[in-house]
């Protein structure tokens, strides 16, 4: 028997379910307490409030969205829905409905995980970030395959994980949803922690939209520049322009200091970021022979 497709969450034809599974409408009926947590949920966050309001939803419609499972030897593993999972725990349900699917693999596993809960947008930027960076450093996949796996472009991968860079206080807020990823990306380009912190105060006090906050991220790097730059220097305009190439070019930022001579800086925000930079300066050597 061959199952419809599960959406975008999920990505891939459901196959017929592993025989001895008691199926009705497409979907099994399976033992809560056989169901074994994600060792790679993306998901951190189990809000007080919104768990108890998925408690009534439940007991007043049921189960709208089946949750996600393998079956492992002793019963199955979560892939996806376990706040619906501890809902109905909670509730004292005995059992719930769930599409089973063949996983064959970790990183499998995480990238269906992930991609759930990417679709359902009810992951906060830091569990983003820390989801790819699980799938960068521990399963050693590449931003762009994880940017195709997610459906974004890769420099949003790479932005994502230089989250991860910010100071405690600032993740927790990110977490906490009480700071947007949006304040948060221009806060990075300022590599002083407690510049960093300063910032993140005054955005909170003075309740600073986005683009106030990258303005005054820009007039802060800017600044110093303008008091120790040389006499004989190129216009910031033309530098403008030229860093905005570069960066389109390598996905990275890009800057230009000097003067009729000088230094251009290209960022990279791992081993893996190098080595991508390393493998677009060997094509565009390539072509130039």
């Amino acid at each position: 028997m061959t199952v419809k497709r599960l959406g975008k969450g999920i990505g891939a034809i459901i196959p017929e379910f592993p025989q001895g599974i008691n199926l009705t409408n497409q979907i099994a009926e399976i033992e809560i307490d056989k169901v074994r947590a994600n060792p790679h949920q993306p998901r951190k966050e189990f809000n007080r409030q919104t768990m108890d309001e998925l408690k009534q939803s439940i007991q007043e419609n049921g189960i709208i969205q089946p949750i996600t499972v393998r079956q492992v030897e002793d019963g199955f593993e979560l892939i996806a829905g376990e706040r619906r999972l501890r809902a109905c725990a909670e509730l004292g349900r005995p059992s719930i409905p769930a599409y089973v699917i063949p996983v064959s693999s970790d990183v499998e596993m995480m990238e269906l995980a992930l991609i759930e809960n990417l679709q359902r947008e009810n992951l906060n930027p830091v569990e983003e970030a820390e989801a790819y960076q699980m799938l960068s450093e521990t399963f050693s996949l590449s931003h762009e395959y994880i940017a195709r796996k997610v459906g974004k472009e890769r420099s949003t991968i790479t932005n994502s994980l230089r989250l991860l860079t910010l100071p405690d206080e600032i993740l927790r807020d990110l977490k906490e949803q009480k700071l947007s990823a949006g304040h948060a990306r221009p806060v990075i380009i300022i590599t002083n922690k407690e510049q960093q912190l300063n910032l993140w105060r005054k955005i909170k006090r003075d309740e600073l939209s986005v683009r106030a906050t990258e303005a005054l991220v820009k007039n802060i790097i800017s600044s110093p520049e303008k008091k120790s730059a040389p006499q004989k220097q190129p216009s910031i305009k033309i530098y403008k322009t030229v860093e905005d190439r570069l960066m389109h070019i390598t996905g990275s930022r890009v800057k230009i200091k000097g003067g009729e001579k000088g230094v251009i800086e290209i960022e990279f925000y791992s081993k893996e970021d190098l080595g991508r930079l390393v493998d677009l300066f060997q094509i565009i050597e390539d072509h130039a022979q």
